[in-house]
Order: structure tokens, then C-alpha cells, then sequence
């Protein structure tokens, strides 16, 4: 039987939803956190969608050590010119939602540890090529203990939650990419030290606040599929995708959160101030260089082509039909799906330039 749709998912009635920006706030904002944002509210905005933005703090003891990162990522947005409507949502605060939801999903308890799934796991293909071929999906170690094998282990380690997936496989779309079909698993739903895991939340989150097109990087594309399949199981409706390509710095170093990569905070210091960023970011992405942000939502069919993938068209996506997923990068002209070099950053600065 299938599950009945969640009265808190508005109906559509034909009209579009809205966009999000979803941060983490254990760091400062990147360069390539803010050109995924200005390209969700870009695309959200022409669209006729709304707008919101998300504080995904549920990993309390990381959010704790890094301080009022999320004051000041909501001040860097703000600084850049984006808007957003409504109150901004917090994860830590919908903890019973999660809850509920794990409740309505087929679960069984997981035991293992990190190191003795990625002794376990085995990729299907083994090509680390392409888009989940790197990603290797959980063996299904605990799904089919006794109860007194569950028992014996209880004893031993606290266990995490993992979904019962009724499938291997699931078709998603993005915008760019089209259709694509990718490998999925008995996903973790909550955490063994009882946090909601990061794929339930999101979704739940997404469904419940109206979100019908997420807009995020393209390292995020393999865990769509899985996304979809939590989605499709608890009635709520699926969005549509369009991941962006990466954001190197300068030599085409890989721009991380853990590596301490600038914020607007720091590249002012460094004498590259908001403006400038602003524009580079706009030049990433294929856009005219402006001073407002609000430049960018005047008519104009050249923003409007700028914004459209070159492919796959919807012609071509249904001759082609559905492709292995692939998440490496796009080639063709410079766009929001496409990566892109921004090459600033003061830890590169040498030092009579600063």
C-alpha cells in the first residue's frame, strides 16, 4: 500500500515552489559556497519560485566548536546581495518531524562500523569514472541478524538506523545532465548517537518547505538518487535538480571547507572587497558583471539564455533516455553547471600584496 501524501506538503497547483540554500555552520562561506548560492537564487528568482535558506546545524557538537558561524554566513549573504523570504529554518529545532518520519520508513539497526563497511563494501562496476562508481554502498551486513544476534551486538556498540531499500537503483533528473540512474542502499536514517542522519533531513525539509528545485554543487548529485528513493517512500514529492560545477583557486587548487578557505570577512581584510566578489562570482557563472544583484532579475533574454544549459535539451534528454549517472564535470560554454576557476583567496596572497 501505498503511503498517503503528508497534509504539510502544499499542493502546487501549477505553480512553482522555491529554491533554497542549505549551509552548514561549521565554517565561513567559500567562494564556491557563494557562487552555488547566487546560482540558486539566480535561478529561483527568474523562475518565479521563492527563495529560503536553511541552517542544516544537526551535528551539534561540530556547529558548538565552530561559534556563531551561521550569524555570520546569513551576513555574508546578506552582504552579497541575496534576499530570501520567510524565517530562516533551523534543523536542531525539528527534531520530532525527523522523528515521525523514521517512524513511517522500514528501518533495522546497523552495527557496523565505518572502517568494517569500507572492508565490506564492494562497488558493482568498480569504476572510480564514473558518477557513483567511487561510492560504495552498504553491504547489507546487519540487515538479515537475529534477534539475539541484534541483542548480542546491543551490547557491544549503539546502533545506527538504516532504511530497509525496497530497490538498487534510481532515475533522477537534473537540468543540466538530464535523466540518470544510480545505485542505491540501505541508506542511514539516524545516527547511533541518535542524530538524524543528513539524507533524511533533507528531504524532509525540502518537501516541507516547498522546495521543487534544489540547486547545489555537483559533488552532491550521487546522493540524489537515494534522496529521490527516501522521498518516493514517505509520499513526498521529489524536486528537480540542477548541480553546479566546482570552484578551484588559484592553479586550480580545490576550494574546502576544512582547508580554511576565505570568507567575505577575510578577502576583506586581504583588500578584495564584496563588489569584487560579487562580480568575479557573476563572471564564473557566465553572467554580465553588475554592482546589484538586482541587475540580474531585469527582463532580459540574455541573463535568461546565459542561465540555460546547452545540454542535454529536453529533445536530446528523451533520445537519449536514461544514462548511468555521471557527476563529473560538464564540458561547453561557461555557466552556472559548469566548474569554474575564481582565482582569489588571501591564504595565495603573497604577502606585499596583502
Amino acid at each position: 500500500m501505498e503511503p498517503a501524501r503528508d497534509p504539510r506538503v502544499q499542493a502546487s497547483s501549477g505553480r512553482p515552489g522555491c529554491g533554497r540554500f542549505a549551509p552548514s555552520p561549521t565554517s565561513a562561506l567559500h567562494l564556491g559556497n557563494l557562487r552555488t548560492a547566487l546560482a540558486a537564487w539566480l535561478l529561483a528568482r527568474r523562475s518565479g519560485r521563492g527563495f529560503v535558506v536553511r541552517i542544516e546545524d544537526l551535528d551539534q557538537a561540530r556547529v558548538a566548536a565552530a561559534g556563531d558561524i551561521a550569524g555570520r554566513q546569513l551576513a555574508d549573504l546578506e552582504a552579497l546581495g541575496l534576499d530570501w523570504d520567510g524565517p530562516v529554518l533551523r534543523q536542531s529545532r525539528r527534531l520530532e518531524i525527523y522523528a515521525e518520519m523514521i517512524d513511517r520508513l522500514p528501518c533495522y539497526p546497523c552495527f557496523c562500523t565505518r572502517r568494517e563497511i569500507a572492508a565490506a563494501s564492494r562497488a558493482p562496476d568498480g569504476n572510480p569514472a564514473s558518477g557513483d562508481g567511487g561510492w560504495l554502498p552498504y553491504p547489507g551486513t546487519c540487515r538479515g541478524l537475529s534477534d539475539a544476534e541484534r541483542a548480542a551486538r546491543a551490547r557491544e556498540r549503539p546502533a545506527a538506523l538504516r532504511l530497509r531499500a525496497p530497490i538498487s537503483r534510481r532515475a533522477v533528473r537534473d537540468l543540466a545532465r538530464g535523466v540518470q540512474s544510480g545505485r542505491v542502499d540501505d541508506v542511514v536514517l539516524r545516527r547511533n548517537d541518535g542524530t538524524p542522519a543528513y539524507n533524511l533531513a533533507v528531504v524532509v525539509d525540502d518537501a516541507l518547505q516547498g522546495v521543487d528545485q534544489v540547486v547545489r554543487a555537483r559533488d552532491l548529485w550521487p546522493s540524489a538518487p537515494r534522496q529521490a528513493m527516501i522521498a518516493g517512500m514517505l509520499a513526498l514529492p521529489v524536486p528537480g535538480y540542477a548541480h553546479t560545477g566546482l570552484v578551484t583557486g588559484p592553479g586550480g587548487r580545490r576550494l574546502a571547507k576544512s582547508g580554511g578557505d576565505a570568507g567575505l570577512a577575510e578577502l576583506a581584510a586581504a583588500g578584495i572587497g564584496v563588489d569584487r566578489v560579487r562580480r568575479l562570482l557573476c563572471r564564473s557563472l557566465g553572467l554580465p558583471e553588475i554592482d546589484r544583484l538586482e541587475e540580474l532579475l531585469t527582463e532580459d533574454p540574455r541573463i535568461d539564455a546565459a542561465l540555460r544549459p546547452p545540454a542535454p535539451s529536453e529533445g536530446n534528454a528523451s533520445s537519449r533516455g536514461v544514462t548511468p549517472l555521471e557527476a563529473g564535470p560538464l564540458t561547453g560554454p561557461i555557466g552556472w553547471w559548469s566548474d569554474a576557476e575564481i582565482p582569489i583567496s588571501p591564504l595565495d596572497l603573497r604577502p606585499s600584496e596583502r
